[in-house]
């Protein structure tokens, strides 16, 4: 296909609009800090997954500010907000939305009526999403991947750009439901909030016990996300730096070629099932957002290693052999890093290629 003329850029406007970009990266990060004390990792997370257009899963007991993580997040974007609190009664339809019987004042005719459930917001927190029963969770599978909803049989599209950001207690696990691999996968990263320092919890005190509390500011809109959602993707991938992330991928695959450290490495010993190709996706357009708020215009092996154990540590499934021996999913991740070479090793052609 020819190129469009329309659609072509100098590279001083490439340049220019990445130079903007960083500038508004920036500004978001310090407005969100405003609220959010430390959690640097986590919100830069956060922040990767709205550029690379994906979901985020955010663990964590209770009173880290996670859901604080996210409504801050809203107040900086100008896009509709909803908050969905998750409970074991939930239906689908409190979800998605229903079909309802309106009546016309006028000629008292009925007919049905779709209701938009809260899903049709562009930023949705779906709070202790592992407290509602797995029917209910299934309503967001479509919603999340395929951008729509479909109710009585009519597929309705979500408005662009959607981000669903969903929060769960890895210790209270009494009257909750897992989350199936299905949507596990459909989580572009799964962020881990761990317990603030001391500097940080003063400044908490300081800023939630006096009179004053910090107000963040609007940063974006919903057409300059996706013109930066479209940008981050014109950032160039070098095809040995596309062959490490897909050979990172490959490498949680037990008895796989590239399985990290061979038949008696991590991969056979703690792996039940490795990661999918979306997984290979999250690490090229997280590394992209990466290289572009470094500054530079292609993806280097770096970025890939910085964002692998957030993209990969919700994907792999363990056996029984890595619950025994207490292996957490990132004790594997890292040492899948360290097994897997960066040097390219070359990708066999699919037979009937020249």
């Amino acid at each position: 296909m020819a190129p469009n003329p329309e659609h072509e850029h100098t590279p001083a406007e490439v340049k220019a609009k990445c130079e903007a970009f960083r500038e508004t990266y920036t500004k978001l990060l310090n407005e969100v800090g405003k609220v959010v004390v430390g959690h640097q990792e986590v919100v830069e997370g956060v922040l990767i997954a709205l550029f690379a257009g994906g979901n985020v899963l955010l663990e964590g007991v209770p009173g880290l500010g996670k859901t604080l993580l996210v409504r801050t997040l809203a107040e900086t974007l100008h896009l509709p907000f909803s908050r969905i609190q998750f409970t074991p009664d939930l239906m689908p339809a409190d979800v998605i939305g229903t079909n309802i019987v309106t009546e016309d004042a006028e000629t008292g005719r009925r007919q049905f009526e779709f209701q938009k459930g809260p899903i049709f917001a562009q930023v949705v927190l779906a709070d202790e999403i592992n407290r509602a029963t797995p029917k209910t969770q299934s309503a967001l599978l479509e919603a999340m991947q395929e951008r729509s909803v479909t109710v009585g049989g009519q597929t309705r599209k979500l408005e662009k750009p959607f981000l669903v950001l969903a929060t769960q207690n890895p210790i209270e696990q009494e009257g909750t439901y897992p989350l199936p691999e299905a949507q596990l996968d459909r989580f572009i990263f799964k962020l881990v909030v761990g317990y603030s320092q001391l500097n940080d919890l003063m400044t908490i005190l300081d800023r939630t016990t006096g009179q004053d509390a910090p107000q963040p500011q609007r940063v974006l809109d919903g057409p300059k996300i996706l013109e930066a959602q479209d940008l981050v993707r014109g950032v160039i991938v070098a095809p040995h730096v596309k062959e490490y992330a897909s050979r990172l991928v490959l490498a949680t695959h037990p008895e796989g070629r590239y399985a990290a450290g061979g038949p008696n490495g991590p991969t056979n010993q703690y792996i039940r099932c490795g990661a999918s190709p979306r997984a290979a996706q999250a690490l090229v357009l997280g590394g992209k957002v990466k290289a572009v708020t470094d500054g530079r215009y292609h993806v280097s092996y770096a970025d890939i290693k910085s964002i692998a154990h957030q993209t990969l540590r919700h994907r792999l499934i363990l056996n029984f052999e890595a619950e025994a021996d207490r292996v957490d999913p990132d004790d594997i991740v890292t040492q899948i890093l360290d097994l897997t070479p960066t040097e390219p090793v070359g990708v066999p052609m699919a037979a009937g290629t020249a």
